[in-house]
């Protein structure tokens, strides 16, 4: 008797779980989305805009001072790049405090 209740809870929360990371999964997923009008200088957009643009390559950037100055860094060479937009895939401080690298994807329209 015990062992049947058991089997039953553990059916249940296995049951919960797979729902719960399905689900996830659909969240992260995003629906696509039209990236803004193209400005004079690029635009950081997100990952679920890119649908119809071009890639045109990608940059990364070691920088010291703080994350705003590898984003800074990033944006200098997307202009270098003559690009419209850029998606920033990572900001990380590297093992040297103060050191950020940065990577991010290059499109035009």
């Amino acid at each position: 008797m015990v062992s049947r209740k058991r089997n039953s809870v553990i059916y249940r929360f296995a049951s919960l779980l797979l729902v719960l990371m399905l689900s996830a999964c659909s969240a992260l997923q995003g629906t696509p989305q039209p990236a803004p009008p193209v400005t004079d200088h690029p635009q950081e957009i997100r990952r679920d805009q890119t649908q119809g643009l071009q890639r045109i390559g990608s940059v990364s950037t070691m920088v010291r001072g703080s994350p705003d100055d590898a984003l800074a860094e990033i944006r200098a060479k997307a202009v270098a790049a003559k690009a419209d937009y850029y998606v920033v895939v990572m900001v990380d401080e590297t093992i040297v405090t103060g050191q950020w690298y940065s990577q991010a994807i290059l499109y035009r329209k």
